[in-house]
């Protein structure tokens, strides 16, 4: 089986300059896991999955408590200070925080060799690009598994 049976063809996709808070109000309202940023030629140019909404979050240095025995928790840094830093976070782009290098895969490729990117490479969605580059669609690990179940009846 190919790629471009089981690709999704209506790719949601951001621009470099989309605010992080708009792409990640699309990954939640489309439950995707991932968007690829392209430029106005639609070239892919970077991809952002909730992994990098995650890791740009932890960064945040969201409070840290010290438990104190049974007297509750003490915060260990300045009150306001994680507000601060998630605002500053939401004014950043889809620029800074993108994977730049994107593993990408053409259509006439296997479903074999798909799994094989994901899992040795770790990527999750693939976007799938036409011979000039441009984005066409885009494979997820749920592509795959529906894939598989949809075998198995």
């Amino acid at each position: 089986m190919k790629v471009s049976e089981i690709m999704t063809t209506e790719v949601k996709t951001v621009k470099r300059e989309t605010s992080v808070n708009a792409v990640a109000q699309l990954l939640g309202a489309h439950d995707i896991s991932g968007v690829p940023v392209v430029d106005d030629d639609y070239h892919v140019v970077g991809i952002i999955t909730e992994l990098d909404l995650i890791v740009r979050n932890t960064r945040l240095e969201m409070p840290r408590f010290i438990e104190v025995l049974d007297w509750g928790k003490i915060p260990l840094e300045r009150p306001g200070h994680a507000r601060e830093r998630l605002q500053h976070m939401l004014g950043t782009h889809a620029a800074d925080i993108m994977t730049a290098k994107v593993e990408t895969i053409g259509p006439e490729a296997t479903v074999e060799e798909l799994a094989e990117l994901m899992v040795k490479r770790r990527f999750n969605p693939v976007p799938v690009v036409d011979a000039a580059g441009k984005l066409i669609g885009i494979v997820s690990r749920a592509d795959l598994v529906d894939m598989m179940a949809e075998q198995l009846e």
